[in-house]
């Protein structure tokens, strides 16, 4: 039997825009088992990022229900926030936003560190398939964007999380480094059992989930 990582439960979520209010999802359903990949389209505005920063707590609902790991997340204080995040959280973004400071090996190891995790032959394992072995000690600045974009899935997926939120992961690519890197996201999650829930407006990229939701007028349609 699957075992479920999320579910949302009429989820609402609104903004104030000075004096005016936007409502950008009005009751979203949806639930990811372990090791789903689902791709996230929809118009600009539409709330994809919205939902990917609900789940992973960065931002907060009054209305509907979230569930995380079957555990209801009403009462959550900080810190449960922060071990779910820790644990069981990766996040890849189109920013990339490494560590400058350091360099490749010490961005990926990042959080490990916050695990109380050493090194270890997975990471070894995600620097080869990644193409990161020869560049392992170079500063992260010194590097490719794609090859940017691919410390940042390692260290994502570094201490194997139950669930990769990807916000248009390759949106600052070119067609190929994306295509690349998609293929070794989805073949590495796969080996390490994560669901990722990826926003993006690539059908190519959509192309590589197990799954798609269209996210439109504040609803999701499968």
């Amino acid at each position: 039997m699957s075992h479920e990582i999320v579910r949302l439960h009429q989820v609402a979520k609104g903004f104030n825009d000075g004096d005016k209010f936007h409502q950008v999802l009005t009751g979203v359903n949806l639930s990811i088992n372990r090791a789903d990949t689902v791709a996230l389209t929809g118009p600009s505005g539409s709330g994809k990022s919205t939902l990917l920063n609900i789940i992973g707590g960065f931002e907060f609902i009054k209305q509907g229900q979230l569930l995380l790991n079957g555990s209801d997340t009403a009462n959550w204080q900080d810190k449960h926030w922060s071990q779910f995040r820790r644990q069981h959280l990766g996040v890849v973004f189109q920013q990339f936003n490494l560590l400058t400071p350091l360099n490749v090996r010490d961005n990926i190891a990042f959080s490990l560190r916050l695990n109380q995790q050493k090194w270890n032959p997975w990471c070894d394992y995600l620097l080869t398939q990644l193409g990161l072995d020869e560049v392992k000690n170079r500063h992260v600045e010194t590097l490719s964007g794609g090859q940017q974009q691919r410390v940042a899935i390692a260290r994502a997926l570094a201490h194997k999380p139950s669930l990769l939120l990807a916000d248009e992961p390759t949106g600052n690519l070119d067609e190929k480094a994306g295509t690349q890197v998609m293929s070794l996201l989805t073949q590495l999650a796969k080996e390490s059992q994560t669901s990722i829930l990826m926003v993006t407006h690539s059908n190519e990229c959509a192309a590589f989930m197990q799954r798609r939701w269209h996210l439109e007028q504040g609803l999701i349609h499968e």
